[in-house]
């Protein structure tokens, strides 16, 4: 039985560019970024002054004060401001008063700049930004360093030390939390199962407008006198410090909304849009780690939105959530925050995973050890995630008699977690390695990430807990498990991805000197933080014993040295993309992945047809090459002869996701 498979373009399609749009619509919905910053700005100042009417009662207001309703409502009118003027409510909105809006789409340089229905340049979108945010950071960082160069004599104060962790940390956790959903999920996802588009385009934009807004809204918090909780925003002092709280609750309240809707996203699109015969047993490790990703971002961040409007309403309103005095608890805000902020960890932790296990293959050439055990243990991951997050609160007081359950459940989450760190090391068993600049940073992952999760499984233990909890010895454990790991990872999915996405080859040898000088200087930053700790120097205070300036001043200058290793990082991707780029071969790793399948960079529409996979992507050293997918399917029966032919024709008919197909008339350009 032959059945047609969808063509390039079809009916009902989008149309390929004919020359700056794809189509047009009317001018009184063109949007773009410097509109979406002046709304901004309107609704920041009509939000204010609203603020300040209901704060005094008058109609018309004569002082600019500060009080919290009028910057609460302030940050929320921008973000509106911000929304309509980059054209995030174009659709809605047009429906609503009954006029037709068709997408528009441009090819030049401006759709950057503007709300984009494509996933490849919405994943562009999310690069630039998650590096805006983690420049600001480490920018943030250095100041921190510097400030502990010396115990006694200080450049900055006291309040505005503490407003600078707080703002790092919150911005540094922004970030983390998008760093490869963002970027890399958006822009491969749709490639590595075989789809043209993701499942809801206008909630893929729309996330990352939030995300961006959410940037603004906490940088906001320093002008206006920042805030003394640091990331974690504990009640009571929440309740207590001044107005540039209130830009960490709106910040934290825009972001866990980008993520919500960048989640539910993601699980649509790897449910429903999988090529006729890629079944769950067949997806890339990559594509298992961002489904689970997503899933905690989906069901967790909606933990993190309630506590943040909570603690607006006690800030305003008032209400007393957290205010124990009126009957509230301060309690409740650390179980909110931590049920959201432990299963953050692995939303930053799992996509790391994703990443190397997806990398070691390719440059091991060996098939990936015990494929479905890693999938299992990212799922284990993923579940016992929910029941870890009191450990954050052995030292409150409360419910003692709930520790050791807490500690149990923290030391079981190793086991899933060793699972998906033992099919690397079964991977690298043996293997002829190549050591290209991404296979670097993916070993680099392995040993930071080892020295993570063994403090981490010493964390867990009450009495050590209660000894080293609030101390540098948990910060560095922090960073190497994020930055060590995750931020690692991530880097080495960029030199992997880059001819991919651009067309272009980085620089190897300026790759290697980014790669050893941050594997080196990275380790001689965080590795002395763990004897501060066990000194005894706590987080969080810039005066410190005279005895431990000397592993400070280490700590500070490798950390000097490690920012100075990003600037390399930008100089090699400038030099290779702009000043002198390479054109970079088809499949210049030999990678069986379905991504690698198609031209580089992609076309507009990813897949000439809609491909039937045949296998998993793993299929090297094989004595005969495995096909992993027929790109130009005009028969299904012949081309997925090994059993999944009648699988793959019921996906084409229905889109469902059980047969691990989906239909011609769900990737169209419509929502």
């Amino acid at each position: 039985m032959s059945v047609d498979v969808t063509p390039a373009v079809g009916v009902g399609e989008v149309q390929p560019p004919a020359s700056g749009l794809l189509s047009r619509r009317p001018a009184w919905l063109s949007q773009n970024l410097v509109t979406a910053l002046i709304l901004m700005v309107a609704g920041y100042a009509f939000g204010h002054w609203i603020g300040n009417v209901i704060s005094s009662g008058r109609v018309w207001v004569t002082t600019a004060a500060e009080n919290d309703a009028a910057i609460v409502l302030g940050l929320l009118f921008g973000v509106v401001g911000w929304l309509l003027g980059i054209g995030a409510l174009n659709y809605p909105l047009a429906k609503l008063i009954g006029r037709d809006t068709v997408p528009q789409e441009r090819t030049d340089w401006t759709k950057y700049f503007r709300f984009s229905l494509t996933h490849k340049v919405v994943g562009k979108q999310y690069l630039i930004m998650v590096l805006l945010f983690f420049f600001t950071g480490g920018l943030l960082a250095m100041a921190i360093r510097t400030e502990l160069l010396t115990p006694t004599t200080h450049i900055i104060g006291p309040g505005t030390y503490i407003s600078i962790v707080g703002e790092h940390g919150t911005i540094m956790m922004m970030m983390a939390s998008s760093l490869v959903v963002g970027p890399l999920g958006n822009y491969l996802i749709p490639l590595m199962i075989g789809s043209r588009r993701m499942a809801f385009p206008r909630i893929e934009a729309a996330s990352f407008w939030l995300f961006t807004a959410g940037y603004f809204v906490i940088l906001t918090a320093l002008p206006l006198g920042g805030f003394p909780t640091g990331w974690t925003g504990y009640a009571p002092l929440q309740n207590q410090a001044g107005v540039g709280m209130d830009s960490y609750l709106v910040g934290f309240l825009v972001i866990s909304l980008g993520m919500i809707l960048a989640g539910f996203n993601q699980i649509a699109t790897i449910i429903n849009y999988r090529a006729p015969g890629l079944t769950w047993g067949r997806m890339s490790i990559f594509v298992w780690s961002v489904l689970i990703t997503s899933v905690l971002l989906a069901t967790a961040s909606p933990t993190l939105t309630i506590a943040c409007v909570a603690g607006l309403l006690d800030r305003t309103v008032p209400t007393a959530f957290f205010l124990n005095v009126h009957g509230g608890s301060s309690y409740l805000w650390q179980n909110l925050f931590w049920f959201f902020g432990h299963p953050e960890v692995y939303i930053m932790a799992l996509p790391g995973f994703g990443i190397v296990a997806e990398l070691l293959p390719v440059f091991c050439r060996k098939p990936l050890f015990a494929y479905r055990v890693g999938a299992a243990g990212l799922v284990g991951v993923g579940l016992l995630s929910y029941f870890v997050w009191q450990h954050h609160l052995f030292q409150s007081g409360i419910n003692p008699d709930m520790r050791p359950l807490f500690m149990l459940t923290t030391e079981l989450i190793s086991i899933p977690t060793g699972f998906v760190f033992l099919i690397g090391l079964g991977t690298i068993y043996k293997s002829k390695m190549r050591f290209e600049v991404p296979m670097l940073f993916c070993l680099a992952f392995y040993f930071n990430f080892l020295i993570g999760g063994i403090t981490g499984v010493f964390l867990s233990d009450v009495p050590v807990n209660v000894t080293l909890h609030g101390g540098f010895f948990v910060l560095s454990h922090f960073h190497y498990t994020i930055l060590g790991g995750l931020v690692f990872a991530f880097f080495g999915g960029v030199y992997y991805w880059t001819p991919k996405v651009l067309g272009k080859t980085l620089n190897k040898r300026l790759g290697q000197i980014h790669f050893w000088m941050m594997f080196v200087f990275f380790n001689l930053t965080f590795f002395p933080l763990f004897l501060v700790g066990l000194f005894d120097q706590p987080r969080r205070v810039f005066e410190y014993a005279v005895r431990l300036q000397t592993l400070n001043d280490f700590a500070s200058v490798s950390a000097y040295l490690l920012g100075a290793s990003f600037v390399v990082f930008v100089v090699n991707f400038v030099w290779s993309i702009w000043i002198d780029p390479k054109t970079a071969p088809a499949n210049p790793w030999d990678s069986n992945g379905l991504e690698w399948q198609t031209e580089s960079p992609p076309p507009w529409y990813n897949f000439e047809r809609i491909p039937v996979v045949l296998a998993d992507p793993y299929h090297y050293s094989e004595p005969v090459p495995v096909p992993v997918a027929d790109l130009a399917p005009d028969n299904f029966a012949e081309a997925a002869g090994n059993g999944v032919a009648a699988a793959a024709m019921a996906g084409a008919g229905t889109g469902g996701a059980s047969s691990g197909g989906s239909s011609a008339g769900t990737q169209d350009g419509s929502d």
